[in-house]
C-alpha cells in the first residue's frame, strides 16, 4: 500500500470554530442503543419500570469487542426493545422518561488506577469508544500485546462543518494531558504526537501549551487535506509508519486515540462518570443558529435542533457526521449516538444533485485516493462479479473517504460501489474458509 500526501481540498466551512460548547438542558426521554460500537452490542441490564440515574450501567459489555451503556438522565425506563440499525440489522434499544432532574447514580466513583491493567479497565468500564465517528471500543486498543512505543491523537478533523474536537481541544486541553499523561505512566511511550491540520490555529495552540508540559508530547500541524483524519494516513503522516493490509496501528507500535476520547477518559478518571454525555457539532444550512452543544447521548435529535432554534427552512438532508463520510437520517426521532460527532441540515441550494454519465477513464479517482486504489476498475470488477479481481485490486483497503467520488467528473457513485466490493470480497472469502473447514 502506497501512502503519500494525497486527498482533497474540501470546503471547510468551520462556521462553529469559536464556539466553546453549550450544555442542553435535559431531554423529556432517552433512547440508548446498545449497540453505539463497533463489535457486540450491549446486553440490556434492566426493564421497563426500573428507576435509573445518570451513569447507571443499563447495558453490560458482551465480549470483548463490546462496550457497556449507561444512562444519561435520571428517570424510569420506558422499554426495553429491539430497533432497526443503520446496517440492516437490530440490537436492543432502552428508553428512558427523563425526570429532568439529572441526578448522578448514588454508586459512581472515582476509579483506582495503579497499574496498566487498572487503567485499561478504567477505559473499559467508562464505555468509552472512538468518538471521532469510528466507536471501536477504546479499551480494546490499549489491551494489545504488540509491543507500543508511540501514542498518536488525532486532532485532524478534516471534515467539513465539524469542530467538537477542536473545541474539545481547547476547552478541556487538561483532561486529554491527565489521559496521556495516564496512559504515559504505564505504557512508558517513546513519543507522544497529537495531529491537527495546521487551519486550527487556536486548537494548535492549546496543545503546543500541553507539550510545554511535557517533553514527550510534539504537536505535528498538518496540512489541511482531506481524508488527513483516517487512522492509517495519520499514522503515516505523523509517524512516518506504514500500516499494512489487514494490520492495525498497534501493529505499527502504534495506538490512536481521537482527542475527544482522551478528553473523556481524563474526566472519568476524576471523576468516575462514563460516558453520558458528548460535544456535537450542529449546522448546515438549514439551521437557525449553529452551535457546539453538550448533549446527554440518547437525545432525539430534533430537540438537539430545536435547541439551535430549529430550522430556517424544511431541511433536503439531514446527517449524522460529516459531509463526506456521514450518514443521512431517516426522521429527527432518531438519537444522538455515542460517535455522533456532528448532525448537519443541509437546504435545497446545499443537496446538489448532478446528472451520473459514463466514466471518461480521467484517472482523478486513483489521484486523490490516499491509498492509491483504482475505484474505476474496482466498480468495473463488481459489476462483473469478479472477486478475484477485487482481491488483486485491493478493495477492501478502502475506507470509504469518498475523495473519489467527491473528485469524479461523471459523479459515478464510486463510494456505494467500493462498499458492495468490500461486502462481495468478505462473503467470498467466508465462502472459502468455510469451504476449506
Amino acid at each position: 500500500m502506497a501512502f503519500s500526501l494525497k486527498g482533497i481540498h474540501v470546503p471547510h466551512r468551520k462556521n462553529t470554530a469559536d464556539m466553546s460548547a453549550i450544555r442542553m438542558p435535559a431531554p423529556k426521554t432517552v433512547t440508548l442503543l446498545t449497540a453505539m460500537h463497533i463489535g457486540k452490542p450491549a446486553k440490556p441490564v434492566v426493564k421497563a419500570g426500573d428507576q435509573v440515574f445518570v451513569g447507571t450501567l443499563i447495558a453490560e459489555q458482551d465480549g470483548f469487542i463490546s462496550s457497556p451503556v449507561y444512562s444519561s438522565v435520571s428517570g424510569t425506563v420506558k422499554s426495553v426493545a429491539d430497533t432497526a440499525l443503520s446496517n440492516g440489522k437490530t440490537a436492543p434499544a432502552i428508553t428512558i422518561e427523563s425526570d429532568g432532574e439529572m441526578t448522578p447514580d448514588e454508586s459512581i466513583a472515582v476509579p483506582h488506577v495503579n497499574s496498566k491493567e487498572d487503567f485499561i479497565e478504567a477505559v473499559k468500564k467508562s464505555g468509552i469508544v472512538g468518538l471521532g465517528g469510528a466507536g471501536f471500543p477504546t479499551y480494546v486498543k490499549f489491551a494489545t500485546d504488540k509491543k507500543i512505543d508511540t501514542l498518536v491523537i488525532n486532532g485532524a478533523e478534516c471534515e467539513p462543518y465539524i469542530t467538537s474536537d477542536s473545541v474539545t481541544m481547547v476547552d478541556n486541553a487538561d483532561d486529554i494531558l491527565l489521559a496521556i499523561e495516564t496512559a504515559d505512566k504505564y505504557f512508558n511511550f517513546d513519543k507522544i504526537v497529537i495531529g491537527i491540520e495546521k487551519n486550527k490555529a487556536s486548537a494548535i495552540a492549546k496543545m503546543k501549551e500541553l507539550s510545554a508540559k511535557n517533553s514527550k508530547i510534539q504537536v505535528k500541524v498538518l496540512p489541511a487535506i482531506y481524508p488527513q483524519g483516517g487512522e492509517k494516513v495519520l499514522v503515516y503522516h505523523t509517524t512516518g509508519r506504514t500500516i499494512k493490509v489487514g494490520e492495525l496501528p498497534a501493529d505499527s507500535g502504534c495506538i490512536v486515540c481521537n482527542s475527544s476520547t482522551m478528553a473523556n477518559i481524563g474526566k472519568y478518571l476524576q471523576t468516575g462518570m462514563p460516558l453520558a454525555e458528548k460535544v456535537v457539532t450542529v449546522d448546515g444550512g438549514a439551521v437557525k443558529e449553529p452551535k457546539n452543544v453538550i448533549v446527554a447521548i440518547g437525545t432525539p435529535i430534533g430537540e438537539v435542533f430545536d435547541f439551535c432554534g430549529g430550522f430556517n427552512e424544511e431541511p433536503e438532508k439531514v446527517i449524522y457526521g460529516g459531509p463526506m463520510m456521514g450518514v443521512a437520517v431517516p426522521d429527527l426521532t432518531v438519537p444522538v449516538l455515542k460517535q455522533t460527532n456532528a448532525l448537519l441540515a443541509f437546504n435545497k441550494k446545499e443537496i446538489k444533485t448532478a446528472k451520473t454519465t459514463a466514466c471518461i477513464k480521467c484517472g482523478k479517482c486513483t489521484n486523490s485516493c490516499p491509498f492509491g486504489i483504482n475505484p474505476a476498475a474496482i466498480a468495473k470488477a463488481y459489476n462483473n462479479k469478479d472477486a478475484e479481481m477485487l482481491e488483486k485490486l485491493g478493495a477492501d483497503i478502502c475506507m470509504l473517504c469518498g475523495c473519489c467520488a467527491f473528485i469524479c467528473p461523471a459523479k459515478r457513485p464510486l463510494v456505494e460501489t467500493n462498499s458492495l466490493a468490500k461486502n462481495m470480497l468478505m462473503a467470498e472469502r467466508a465462502k472459502k474458509k468455510e469451504g476449506n473447514a
